[in-house]
């Protein structure tokens, strides 16, 4: 087949270009507004369902949140214009929500408040996320550093080992009375790296190697860096018994090197290594059997007249909900105890909010996973494509565990979830994660120079995927 057989049809002299994208900022502070309301009406109706008062700090609240939600429209607004504008609504909405699930548990817990500390962090989470987004002008700069990148996410995951242990885990440093999580740092330097490593060697990794059945297995050369790192990694967080975190990066290692290949083969053995590593840390790691034990037998400690455990209270909760919910303020999972806060605070969601309101929310994750895939879609490079599917894959994967643990499906692990959960690491990371993601969209449906050399048959280039394993 001929050059000249093969090549695309000119387009007509006559031919306008294609129109640039809209930016579409109006539609997403409409969405704010509609976010911000609907979280200050959930505020509303827990002080109503308790109080039988409007509380006294709605308008702050209010405020607040319609404040911080400006910033970062304003921020992407002069920034960013081209960004996708689903992102930062229902990131919006999220947090939002998550402060009125903690401020309804605080009002159980008058001598543990910790709704003012989560609008804190919330703040610089905010003014975190309006820094990324201004002062990162170009996402493929992280590039350079991957290997920077690497070695400061190992620093920060080994530094909890110098610190006490708290309900079993070595994964905060607290030093007086002020503690965070590094692991949540590091999982998005980490993903960083991933993708910066997969990119550059994404070619020789699909086509060179031994083959081995359907999968083709790269020489240890090109493997042996990214392996290394991933294993230093989670042998890091075995040690700290943080297993949430080590199967969150894994999950991460996983389906960035299936997507920089394009081998399914990897996805099996992905599966087939995790059940494996799950297994043996299960049998093995006490406190990790342990939580084994309640998943097999969630209801033993009713059998043995010690009364539910946090799990079974969780099973309740659901199981009270029912399709609509008790309402906002009118259920009973605080009597899960000291973690219906954080790790169980979806079974407050599920309880009072029902089946509908674990739908809604299951589908706001569910479009910011798939609105963080189409960014990656839409985007011409490698590194850009591949660290927006790593950030996308990373909430995706603390939901699906976080819900299973507190329904019952899988044993649980302790992660919090995303802007939902007390946490200030966590609702921090996730403020990082959606500007880089919006950064990454900015630059995907920006108009580009050369964007008139193209058919006219949309408003954005196309997208333009990795060559490996086509």
């Amino acid at each position: 087949m001929t050059a000249t057989a093969t090549a695309a049809p000119a387009r007509p002299a006559d031919t306008p270009p294609p129109p640039p994208c809209p930016p579409r900022r109006g539609i997403e502070l409409a969405l704010l507004v509609a976010a911000v309301l609907i979280s200050v009406c959930g505020y509303l109706a827990v002080g109503l369902a308790k109080t039988h008062a409007v509380p006294g700090g709605a308008a702050g609240y209010g405020a607040g949140l319609g404040g911080l939600a400006l910033l970062a429209h304003l921020a992407i607004r002069f920034r960013a214009p081209y960004a996708d504008p689903l992102l930062l609504p229902i990131a919006v909405l999220l947090n939002g929500l998550g402060l009125v699930l903690i401020y309804r548990l605080d009002l159980e817990t008058p001598g543990d408040l910790a709704a003012p500390i989560q609008l804190i962090w919330s703040t610089v989470g905010v003014a975190l996320f309006t820094a990324v987004v201004v002062l990162l002008r170009d996402h493929r700069m992280l590039q350079r550093y991957a290997y920077v990148c690497a070695a400061l996410a190992l620093l920060l995951m080994a530094a909890p080992i110098l610190f006490p242990a708290l309900n079993g885990a070595r994964i905060w440093i607290r030093v007086a009375g002020f503690s965070i999580q590094p692991g949540e740092f590091a999982k998005i330097l980490i993903t960083v790296f991933f993708a910066a490593y997969l990119a550059a060697n994404r070619g020789a990794l699909a086509h060179t190697g031994r083959t081995m059945g359907p999968l083709r297995l790269p020489t240890g050369r090109l493997l042996g860096p990214i392996v290394a790192i991933w294993l230093l990694s989670v042998a890091v967080l075995v040690l700290e018994r943080d297993l949430g975190t080590s199967l969150l990066f894994f999950g991460v290692f996983v389906v960035l090197l299936y997507v920089a290949t394009g081998r399914t083969g990897w996805i099996a053995v992905g599966l087939l290594l995790a059940g494996a590593g799950a297994a043996a840390v299960g049998t093995l790691e006490p406190h990790v059997h342990s939580r084994v034990q309640d998943w097999l037998h969630p209801f033993a400690g009713i059998a043995a007249g010690e009364g539910p455990g946090q799990l079974a209270q969780s099973l309740f909760a659901f199981a009270g909900g029912g399709m609509l919910g008790t309402g906002l303020g009118q259920g009973h999972s605080y009597l899960i105890g000291f973690a219906m806060k954080s790790d169980f605070i979806l079974a407050t969601f599920g309880e009072e909010l029902g089946l509908a309101g674990l739908t809604a929310l299951f589908t706001l994750y569910a479009l910011l996973v798939a609105r963080g895939y189409r960014a990656a879609l839409a985007l011409g490079d490698p590194f850009g494509s591949l660290l927006a599917v790593g950030l996308a894959t990373l909430p995706a994967i603390q939901v699906f565990v976080i819900a299973g643990g507190v329904m019952g499906l899988i044993p649980l692990t302790g992660m919090a979830m995303p802007f939902l959960a007390q946490g200030g690491s966590s609702v921090v990371t996730n403020w990082i994660i959606i500007a880089l993601l919006l950064r990454i969209s900015d630059r995907a449906h920006a108009p580009r120079p050369e964007v008139s050399d193209l058919p006219a048959t949309g408003c954005r280039p196309g997208p333009v995927l990795p060559e490996a394993g086509r």
